[in-house]
């Protein structure tokens, strides 16, 4: 009796042993076709193409609208087999908490992971969205799905550790925005330098002596092509801007002129006379007739309209007859009128 009911007691753990792994194992292969890629990809592909287009604009709006934030990409555990409680088999362990998921962030950020391209398509990470493997290395999302759907298994592609946990970062994407922020203030700065300085080298002149020489030649060549330029375009009204220029120029000078004229002295009137006396000068230059003799004003021969014509002596040193000279001022349009000979401004005597 003793030994059967041994028999029975070992015959019914076989039971239940083998009713338990048996279990283990058609969850596990159940889990394993639920969570196949491929099949997930067959599901995907049949669904609505609109759905799916929907799906997609309410996750880019869900982006655009929030702060991106980092989240466990694997599902929630399946809950223990008989097996696994039963102690027959090893029971899966227990999920990162986000203390040790911040330890594993920042192993990761030591290590540079996310500065360096992905270990898998050997590109930068960029914009594409990047996870972060349990053992602290760094993909893309894409290109760790495709490695273990090739691969058959889930294990690293760096370390070949499997059973991993996998957590979607953003670290590459803010380091890529801060990368392409200072490249456009970088580029924006030189831009700026670089219209600062020209306009620089156009208004200030260098003090070095062949940058000087260059500076002048350039003036000098932007001058003469304004030139050429402006006399094919329209000559007449370049020709008529130079008279203006001419004309104020000339009454600067005018209006400088008489300022600087004042009334000579008698000693300076005796020193005038004294000139053209020495000069020999005999007629008018106005009237081309014969002036009366400076040392004889009242000569003999002279006729009686010889003698009523007087002489009028100017500070210039000329001599005019009094009325020529007065027809002269008459006749011109000038306020103060200048010599008719060198044009310059006077002061007159009558002698």
């Amino acid at each position: 009796m003793a030994k059967r009911k041994g028999l029975t007691i070992k015959s019914n753990k076989l039971v239940m042993v083998s009713a338990a792994f048996q279990d283990h194992i058609t969850q596990r292969l159940l889990h394993l076709s639920l969570s196949d890629p491929l099949l997930q990809c067959k599901r995907k592909a049949h669904r609505n193409p609109q759905a799916r287009g929907s799906v997609e604009k309410k996750r880019l709006q869900t982006q655009d609208g929030q702060e991106e934030r980092e989240y466990v990409l694997d599902p929630a555990p399946y809950p223990l087999t008989l097996a696994q409680k039963m102690g027959l088999m090893a029971s899966p362990g227990e999920r990162l908490t986000e203390g040790e998921w911040a330890l594993v962030k920042a192993r990761s950020v030591a290590q540079e992971e996310s500065n360096q391209p992905c270990a898998v398509c050997r590109e930068e990470f960029r914009l594409q969205t990047q996870v972060l493997l349990s053992c602290s290395h760094v993909f893309h999302r894409a290109c760790l799905q495709a490695f273990e759907r090739f691969s058959g298994r889930k294990c690293c592609p760096m370390c070949r550790r499997e059973q991993y946990e996998t957590r979607v970062i953003h670290d590459a994407a803010h380091l890529f925005r801060h990368q392409c922020a200072t490249r456009i203030q970088a580029c924006w700065r030189g831009y700026v330098v670089r219209r600062q300085y020209r306009q620089v080298r156009k208004t200030i002149c260098p003090k070095d002596k062949e940058l000087r020489r260059k500076f002048f030649e350039a003036k000098l060549q932007e001058l003469n092509d304004s030139f050429v330029q402006y006399c094919h375009s329209n000559t007449e009204a370049f020709l008529s801007d130079i008279d203006r220029s001419l004309s104020s120029s000339r009454q600067v000078f005018q209006q400088l002129e008489r300022r600087r004229i004042a009334e000579p002295r008698e000693d300076d009137w005796d020193r005038i006379q004294s000139q053209v006396i020495q000069r020999g000068v005999h007629d008018c230059p106005i009237c081309l007739t014969a002036l009366c003799s400076l040392s004889l004003p009242s000569e003999a021969g002279r006729s009686n309209y010889q003698q009523d014509r007087h002489i009028v002596l100017l500070s210039c040193s000329h001599l005019f007859h009094q009325l020529c000279l007065e027809a002269f001022e008459a006749f011109t349009e000038d306020s103060r009128p200048s010599c008719p000979l060198c044009r310059s401004f006077y002061h007159k005597k009558l002698i």
